[in-house]
């Protein structure tokens, strides 16, 4: 991998992490078109992801140092505690795939893309779902409850599937639930954190422990990682205003767009 391929792989990543139309799809669709393969693609990943997740600490910022203070420099049980709490109840599903089902997930990547377009059009029906469902409710909605974050938790453990938009199945999850739209954005961008750097951090330690190989050159590290974070930055800003918007319609036309468009390439 050259650094331009991780400029473009590292752009379509920082954009389609937070845009509901799967950034590990569109990884897998980018690398395919670029003809780049291996170890390095999985190293590349993390790297990627890390940066995803570090750009939605600088967005969210006032929201994660509010949690935090409230959570560590206080005893008492308060608004912030409970939270955490929900958030931590949302990790449950995902935690178990990752612990007990890690390589039967992993195996679903890179064998082809007909599998991705099939999650993609899943991805479309689950976003026009959803804002079909919010406009019959006019807007109204509750806050994130602990049932809530059980069930958008399950839905995030199912989107580990390539082609399955972690952020437009919890989103749409969410809504379906009747979470309020102002609140389920944040909630799904904050709930990811914890398992990704997780997943960044086991990886890392087989990296050390010789159980993967590095082929992927600093330079492509650096560029692919920069390119993740600042597009990153940007489509969680642009995110978080789409939903309150509802505006989810165009993003389930894409993905059913890209969703067929992949599956007739790979069937034909």
């Amino acid at each position: 991998m050259n650094w331009l391929e991780a400029l473009i792989l590292g752009v379509v990543q920082g954009l389609t992490e937070f845009l509901p139309v799967s950034s590990s799809g569109h990884l897998e669709i980018g690398q395919a078109l670029l003809g780049t393969s291996g170890e390095e693609n999985l190293i590349f990943a993390i790297i990627v992801h890390t940066a995803t997740v570090l750009s939605t600490l600088v967005v969210l910022w006032r929201e994660v140092a509010r949690l935090f203070k409230g959570t560590f420099t206080t005893l008492k049980w308060n608004d912030e505690k409970d939270y955490v709490a929900k958030i931590l109840v949302s990790m449950i599903p995902v935690f178990i795939v990752g612990m007990f089902f890690k390589d039967q997930v992993e195996s679903f990547f890179g064998n082809g893309l007909l599998l991705i377009g099939v999650c993609l059009l899943i991805t479309a029906v689950l976003l026009a779902l959803s804002e079909w469902l919010q406009q019959r409710r006019q807007n109204k909605g509750h806050e994130v409850g602990y049932k809530d974050a059980i069930v958008i938790g399950i839905a995030q453990a199912c989107a580990v599937l390539p082609g399955l938009s972690r952020s437009g199945t919890t989103i749409a999850t969410g809504l379906l639930c009747g979470v309020k739209k102002e609140s389920v954005a944040q909630f799904s961008f904050l709930m990811v954190l914890i398992p990704i750097l997780g997943e960044a951090f086991l990886d890392l330690l087989k990296l050390l422990q010789g159980e993967l190989t590095c082929n992927l050159g600093v330079i492509p590290a650096i560029v692919g990682f920069l390119a993740a974070f600042v597009t990153g930055c940007f489509a969680c800003r642009f995110m978080i205003e789409i939903v309150r918007r509802q505006r989810l319609i165009w993003f389930a036309l894409y993905c059913a767009i890209v969703g067929v468009a992949t599956i007739v390439a790979t069937v034909c």
